[in-house]
């Protein structure tokens, strides 16, 4: 359900950002009983626009999960994983093939297959498309906190910041050009999480490696990650890093950009524009925020009287 083609009835994102996830649940189960049971995982729609879970109890069943979304959105839902292989008898996991080395680290108790749209796994006794499992579970954000850092042994580039300034194409919107992160690339030792050459004074004028596992050591080896809304802001948010998001004027459901806090990543503070398109802003708070603080002064405090040598045999020590 993080699709637009695929939301909810009613003010769902706003009762999301908002934190109010009884009422956004509530929408869910109004789309649910609305739905046709014959456009159940319609062949016909691209996958991402597809419903899967039909309401049907998973407890002590066989599931299978199905990640039909973006990258971005498998890592956000993964964290609840745990919670239904607790309840159910056995699950499996579909994921993007670039992710499922990482997920099968991250979730040893699990069973993950790469996705190969040819040859799709036989349903199961419930399969549940990952987004859905929070309204499946009824599982809030911090009930399943990702943290994923066990899963990357050697991180790399240790006390970089990771800079990301492109999204995916579908919603250009999101991207910002990379010179407006020139400054602080100019005042700090960074690396940059683009796939592509960068023009930056970086580690890494080459660009970010296409391979998720050497992208994920490379965010786990990050001081602090300033990206866009994009698959990286997920990934760091599961690694538990620092995260520095910059938003668009309406960002996606999942940020709020009014609390300028992640209930999904404690570590991530966002950075939205005030206008659309103006990006200058959110950055210019972003090169303040890493700017190093100044250290204080040392009080000058007024001499203190000089004391009297105590008197032989008067103890004056503290144990």
């Amino acid at each position: 359900m993080s699709r637009a083609g695929n939301m909810p009835p009613g003010d769902w994102a706003a009762a999301m950002r908002a934190g109010a996830y009884e009422e956004a649940w509530s929408y869910c189960g109004a789309l649910l009983a609305a739905r046709d049971p014959a456009t159940r995982d319609d062949p016909t729609l691209p996958y991402h626009l597809r419903w899967v879970w039909d309401g049907r109890p998973f407890d002590a069943q066989s599931v299978l999960v199905r990640c039909y979304h973006g990258l971005g959105d498998t890592l956000q839902f993964a964290r609840f994983l745990p919670l239904l292989a607790a309840r159910a008898a056995r699950v499996t996991v579909v994921a993007q093939p670039c992710l499922a080395p990482l997920l099968r680290r991250a979730f040893p108790g699990i069973t993950i297959h790469p996705f190969d749209p040819a040859r799709p796994l036989p349903p199961a006794a419930c399969d549940l498309e990952i987004g859905e499992l929070p309204f499946a579970l009824r599982a809030r954000p911090g009930d399943a906190r990702a943290d994923w850092a066990s899963a990357i042994p050697d991180p790399l580039h240790r006390g970089a910041i990771g800079l990301c300034h492109a999204a995916g194409e579908w919603d250009p919107d999101r991207s910002l050009p990379e010179r407006l992160l020139a400054p602080i690339a100019a005042a700090h030792r960074c690396i940059t999480l683009v796939a592509a050459p960068s023009g930056l004074p970086v580690d890494n004028p080459a660009g970010c490696p296409l391979d998720m596992e050497r992208t994920a050591a490379l965010v786990a080896g990050c001081a602090q990650v300033v990206t866009v809304d994009t698959m990286i802001a997920h990934l760091a948010g599961a690694l538990g890093r620092p995260v520095l998001l910059l938003l668009k004027a309406e960002p996606d459901w999942r940020w709020n950009p009014a609390a300028r806090v992640s209930d999904w990543y404690p570590a991530t503070r966002l950075f939205p524009q005030s206008r659309p398109g103006d990006w200058s802003r959110p950055v210019a708070a972003i090169v303040r925020a890493l700017a190093p603080r100044p250290a204080k002064e040392t009080p000058s405090w007024p001499a203190s009287p000089r004391l009297p040598s105590p008197s032989p045999g008067v103890n004056c020590s503290t144990s």
